[in-house]
């Protein structure tokens, strides 16, 4: 069976949780906490970062591109997430770098480190001028996913990409920590209210991570 390294407040992880879900994909989940770079983990991959996905044949493939090129490649055309013509995979692939990277340095990793880590590995106390810079920026992406959602059903165009499980990966975890104010943000209010209620997204609103409870709104499809 397949199995997947990863910690349920990083993105990059639920973006690939999202992607098997919805390609219907078994696998057996493996918590990794890649702060505390475990030997074992780090002769997966010496880069110390999740997600890790080991497939059933023992091939390591490590970080969401690679294993969402890996999955595309080889589980058939039936539900594809990099879809269309070349133009159409190139924009799905721009978007989906779009919020793998370029959110995760402006807003995701900032505010994981400020709101969790400092506090699991005691770093010192949370600074607010980093978080009132995160936030800052929060707000300029989600002004891009109100354009983008006024443009179409999804971020991409006609169908459901990877770009929109990526931007609602990234997403979930902010919305975890209730930083966002989707009053706010209308349009993207609403395209995450319908892929929140896909069957793929159950298992993340389940997640609970041990001292640091969800926002009141996190698991509520109607908020």
């Amino acid at each position: 069976m397949r199995v997947l390294h990863h910690h349920p407040l990083y993105g990059a992880s639920r973006t690939v949780r999202l992607l098997l879900a919805e390609r219907r994909l078994v696998h057996l989940p493996k918590l990794e906490s890649p702060w505390d770079r475990h030997e074992d983990f780090l002769t997966l991959n010496p880069a110390g970062d999740v997600p890790v996905l080991v497939t059933e044949d023992g091939d390591v493939l490590c970080g969401t591109m690679v294993i969402a090129e890996y999955l595309e490649e080889t589980e058939g055309d039936d539900g594809r997430l990099i879809w269309g013509t070349a133009a159409e995979r190139a924009e799905i692939r721009r978007l989906t770098d779009w919020f793998e990277r370029k959110f995760v340095v402006e807003v995701g990793t900032p505010l994981l480190n400020e709101r969790y880590l400092k506090r699991v590995t005691a770093r010192g106390n949370p600074s607010s001028e980093v978080m009132r810079a995160a936030m800052s920026n929060l707000h300029i992406h989600l002004d891009y996913i109100d354009w983008l959602a006024e443009q179409g059903n999804w971020l991409a165009g006609k169908a459901i990409s990877l770009a929109d499980l990526s931007a609602a990966a990234h997403l979930s975890v902010t919305d975890y920590f209730g930083d966002i104010d989707w009053d706010r943000h209308p349009e993207a209010r609403l395209w995450y209210a319908k892929i929140k209620s896909r069957p793929a997204f159950r298992d993340l609103l389940e997640d609970v991570v041990a001292g640091l409870a969800p926002s009141q709104h996190y698991a509520n499809l109607d908020f």
